[in-house]
C-alpha cells in the first residue's frame, strides 16, 4: 500500500533522520513536510510547505495523509519566553492532532519528554504533560506518545547546556541499570526506528518511556519476543 506521511519538524535532528528513512521506505509514496524552513533534500516523494507553524491550523486542505509524525520541539534553555515555549511544545502538536481528527487521519505520533506530567511544578514538564493530555483526549485511533530521555546526536545549532548534560549522562550511563535504564541518553535513530515499528504493527499501547523506545526500535528483539508471546501487542507490553 502506498501511504502519505506528514512530518512536522523535518529540519530538526530526529525529524531529519525520520525523513531519510521514510524516503527509503517503499511503502510511502508521498511525504508532506510542514516546516519553517526548507530541507536539503530533493526527493520526488517530498511535498514541502514552508509556513508559520503557529498557523498550521490554516492548512487543513493540505494536511491530508495516512500518518502524522510530530517531531517539533524546543528546550527551556533555547526558548526563555514561556508563552513562546508553550506555543511550540503545546500549541503546534495539539493543533496538528486536531487537524488529524478533522481529516480522518488515524495515526498520530508525537515526541514528548520523559518528565511530562500535567501536575508538575516545572513549567517544561507541565507543558508537555498538558500536551499529552489534550492529544489523548482527541481519541485518534493509533496515538503514540514517545517520552525520550536526553536525545544524543549532533544538532545543527550549538546548545552549551545540552552539550554538558550529554557529556555527564554519557559518563554515568553504565550506572543506569534496571529501573534507571529509562534515564540513559537515547539516540535519535532509536526514536525513529521505534516510530516506524509502531506504525507498521499498529500497537495498542500509547505511552512509551525511553527504555521501551529502545526495545521497540530493535526489530530483532521485537520479532523474537512476538514469537514467544504470540503477537506484537503482547510482546511490547511484556518487554
Amino acid at each position: 500500500m502506498s501511504k502519505t506521511a506528514i512530518i512536522i519538524g523535518a529540519t530538526g535532528l530526529t525529524g531529519g533522520i525520520l525523513l531519510k528513512n521514510l524516503i527509503a521506505d517503499p511503502s510511502y509514496e508521498k511525504i508532506k513536510l510542514f516546516s519553517r524552513s526548507a530541507v536539503k533534500n530533493t526527493s520526488l516523494k517530498i511535498e514541502e510547505y514552508i509556513i508559520d507553524l503557529f498557523k498550521i491550523g490554516e492548512y487543513k486542505d493540505q494536511f491530508v495523509g495516512d500518518e502524522v509524525f510530530c517531531c517539533i520541539g524546543t528546550t527551556s534553555a533555547k526558548t526563555k519566553d514561556k508563552e513562546l515555549y508553550r506555543a511550540i511544545d503545546y500549541g503546534i502538536p495539539v493543533t496538528a492532532a486536531k487537524l488529524a481528527i478533522e481529516n480522518n487521519i488515524k495515526t498520530f505520533l508525537v515526541i514528548s519528554s520523559m518528565g511530562a506530567n500535567v501536575s508538575s511544578s516545572i513549567f517544561y514538564n507541565k507543558t508537555k504533560g498538558e500536551m499529552e493530555r489534550d492529544v489523548l483526549e482527541l481519541n485518534i485511533k493509533n496515538t503514540y506518545i514517545l517520552r525520550p530521555s536526553l536525545i544524543g546526536g549532533k544538532r545543527h545549532e550549538f546548545r552549551m547546556g545540552e552539550r554538558i548534560a550529554k557529556g555527564l549522562m554519557s559518563f554515568l550511563s553504565p550506572l543506569f541499570l534496571g529501573a534507571l535504564k529509562k534515564y540513559k541518553i537515547i539516540s535519535p535513530e532509536n526514536i525513529v526506528a521505534c516510530m516506524q515499528n509502531l506504525v507498521k504493527n499498529e500497537v495498542q499501547q500509547t505511552l512509551f518511556n525511553s527504555d521501551k523506545i529502545v526495545t521497540i526500535a530493535n526489530l530483532k528483539t521485537l520479532v523474537a519476543a512476538a514469537s514467544t508471546y504470540g503477537d506484537f501487542q503482547t510482546a511490547i507490553a511484556a518487554l
